[in-house]
């Protein structure tokens, strides 16, 4: 059993750990309690383990969006901001989304209170709880087998709405948005008896070109629908017809319009099992053609006929910050990939780029690299960055994709190596998917193997595992040879791994020689970051051999600048922030951001936030030492997509989809004091990035 309920008596209470998402939360109570087992199928959502306890008082040391419902499954409270509530006597069930989903089911006279990183239940007498417990690990139902013509990708396709777990409005929250089946190439098509898609009433028609079969799949996933082919690529319902165009056009066609079902989904189902203030449908809500509150109950193509009267510009500026971009070539080898793109719901586009034949062409003139002062981490080169290796004088192509705003993530699935974007790999996402339980710690590496770099070893001595709320374990080595890094590497799990050193292609700088992660069979390191020049290589390597996602470079970096991005990148995953996340704001906020690219899986992190979404908070400095706040959700494994993030700010009850700004929030320095005493995470004030736990003037 992956998810486990354990008895603590400093400070009394439970800890519930998920072991294969290393995720875990804690219940503080009134005095040292037994767990006794418990049966999960008493549950009426589905839980993973369960257990029962008595006590005077559940206390969590962080507030997360709490629901309460009576006996009969109402709402009767929500807890996501500061509080105090009394329940009257009856049955209640507290659901709680933490890093592990929880229930809570208590009968009685009931009180409650929050503060901004609290929750508190009280009991007036010794009380017996039942806890049900639930990993956000998913992991696809099957695997159907299909040949690669478009016709047999259709049907297989049209299969993947067997992971939705409802076609109401909810689909747009990710929970009820299960893994799709995974696709593997074959002779026959056969999909496993059970993964069928569900009945909603929706058929995308296209022209027989796996071109247009991917680029469908998202929206053909989201929406449940049929795919089967015909000449013009359209919408169908029983009372609609809407055309989708060609080529680019169509690309464009189906980003648009998932992107809007899945937002008006978002407005529409707080008339449903979650009524909560969404401050988007507050905004959009007077200029819809449709009654909300009627729509929720509509079926799934009559709710689409009433989705694709709204105007798209209409809702434009409030849609979520799409997550993912897949750039994914129309070959029969990308039908394997298509899984995991739709599992985050990414826009599937084909790769189109500028492509970087000559050996010896700069994409960037960087003039800082030419600094006399600089320790650069390869072997001394004029090259700032080439398509060609220092030390193997092969070229590399490199190709910039065709650029769009559009989402946090660029996934090149393309050949060449990426600029600006990360390159994704099927068998990284399938290294996720293989991860089996893990220990309570969460182990970090850190290998210095260049002496005149212990400038970044020291920087992260104050970051990695300064978490009161989870264990680390960190560990440095200094100067490996070959034998004992690739020992290191293919040995016990370990969480993450920081190499700070020299690199080239052909491998990583050892005390006695290069090791090449290709000579190695497996590596047993999840994610990494290879802070040293032309690491791209053996970033990929390390994704090829076991590792879920990692960071590397294109290029040379100097080496101040690259304590800045090591520091900045450790700072980050330290807090929560995914892989992708990570990059997007190290490019942003670093000289030589643009060096570095994520290989691999982009979703992964390292550790789980100290509550709800990682975040950004921009603060701008107003006369009369007054201030306006706004901030940025990114997204992770569990808050992705469709999600929603609350601030617990000057009595805000806004609740704002995520990843996305929330609205801007007028303050004095008292009351910005005083909100910036409950969080630790980075800040941008003024046009300048800052961390909570040092800020600087005007602040």
């Amino acid at each position: 059993m992956h998810v486990t309920f354990e008895t603590t008596t400093e400070p009394p209470g439970v800890r519930i750990v998920d072991r294969i998402e290393q995720r875990r939360t804690r219940i503080r109570t009134s005095d040292v309690v037994e767990v006794e087992p418990f049966a999960t199928d008493e549950f009426e959502m589905p839980v993973d383990a369960a257990a029962v306890v008595e006590t005077t008082e559940l206390r969590f040391d962080r507030l997360d969006e709490t629901y309460v419902r009576d006996a009969e499954g109402t709402i009767v409270a929500v807890f996501n901001a500061p509080e105090n509530v009394a329940l009257d006597p009856g049955s209640y069930t507290f659901e709680i989304s933490g890093p592990v989903k929880l229930y809570c089911r208590i009968d009685g006279e009931i009180s409650v209170n929050t503060g901004t990183d609290s929750l508190i239940v009280k009991f007036p007498d010794r009380r017996r709880v039942v806890l049900g417990a639930r990993s956000y690990h998913e992991h696809p139902a099957a695997t159907i087998t299909t040949p690669t013509d478009p016709e047999s990708l259709m049907e297989a396709i049209s299969a993947m709405g067997s992971a939705l777990k409802t076609t109401t409005a909810e689909r747009s929250y990710p929970t009820l948005r299960g893994h799709p089946p995974l696709l593997e190439r074959g002779e026959n098509l056969v999909i496993p008896e059970g993964i069928e898609s569900p009945e909603t009433g929706v058929t995308i028609v296209l022209p027989p070109d796996r071109r247009y079969v991917y680029t469908a799949a998202p929206l053909a996933f989201y929406l449940g629908a049929d795919l089967v082919h015909g000449n013009e690529a359209r919408i169908e319902t029983e009372s609609l017809t809407v055309s989708l165009g060609e080529g680019q056009t169509f690309e464009d066609e189906v980003a648009r319009t998932l992107k809007q079902v899945l937002f008006l989904d978002a407005v529409v189902r707080t008339e449903g099992l979650y009524q909560l203030d969404l401050y988007e449908r507050r905004q959009v809500e007077p200029n819809l053609p449709f009654d909300v509150a009627t729509t929720y109950g509509r079926a799934p193509a009559e709710r689409l006929s009433a989705y694709l009267d709204v105007a798209h510009d209409s809702i434009s500026d409030y849609l979520p910050t799409w997550v993912l971009t897949a750039h994914l070539p129309a070959t029969p080898e990308s039908a394997e990939a298509v899984p995991f793109i739709l599992n985050d719901l990414g826009v599937i586009r084909e790769p189109r780029g500028t492509r970087y034949d000559d050996p010896g062409a700069v994409i960037e003139d960087y003039s800082p690299l030419n600094e006399n002062s600089s320790v650069r981490r390869s072997n001394p080169s004029p090259v700032i960055r080439s398509t060609e290796s220092a030390s193997t004088n092969q070229s590399r192509t490199l190709v910039e994709p065709e650029p769009t705003d559009e989402s946090i993530d660029h996934a090149w699935f393309g050949p060449h190596v990426p600029v600006g974007a990360s390159k994704a790999s099927v068998e990284a996402f399938r290294n996720r998917l293989r991860r089996g339980e893990r220990s309570d710690v969460i182990d970090i590496t850190v290998v210095c193997n260049d002496e005149r770099m212990l400038g970044e070893h020291e920087s992260l001595e104050d970051v990695y595992g300064h978490r009161e709320d989870l264990p680390f374990d960190v560990t440095s080595h200094f100067g490996l040879s070959r034998e004992a890094f690739a020992d290191l590497l293919e040995g016990d799990d370990s969480d993450f791994l920081h190499y700070i050193g020299h690199a080239t292609s052909d491998g990583l700088r050892c005390s006695d020689g290069t090791l090449d992660v290709r000579d190695l069979d497996s590596v047993n390191v999840d994610v990494f970051f290879l802070n040293a020049c032309d690491s791209y290589d053996q970033a990929l390597a390390l994704t090829e051999r076991g590792a879920i996602g990692g960071v590397g470079t294109l290029g040379d970096v100097v080496n101040k600048y690259a304590i800045d991005a090591g520091k900045l990148m450790a700072r980050l995953l330290n807090q929560g922030f995914p892989l992708r996340a990570a990059m997007n704001l190290v490019r942003e906020y670093t000289i030589i951001g643009d060096q570095y690219l994520v290989v691999g899986d982009g979703a992964v992190d390292v550790a789980q936030t100290e509550g709800g979404p990682p975040t950004v908070y921009m603060v701008e400095s107003q006369p009369g030492d007054r201030f306006e706040v706004t901030v940025e959700s990114y997204p992770t494994r569990i808050f992705r997509i469709g999600s929603h993030f609350q601030l617990t700010a000057n009595d805000v009850d806004d609740n704002f989809l995520l990843p996305g700004k929330s609205k801007t929030i007028p303050m004095d320095r008292s009351e910005l004091e005083n909100y910036f005493l409950w969080f630790s995470g980075p800040v941008w004030v003024d046009s300048r990035l800052q961390w909570m736990d040092a800020l600087e003037p005007p602040i």
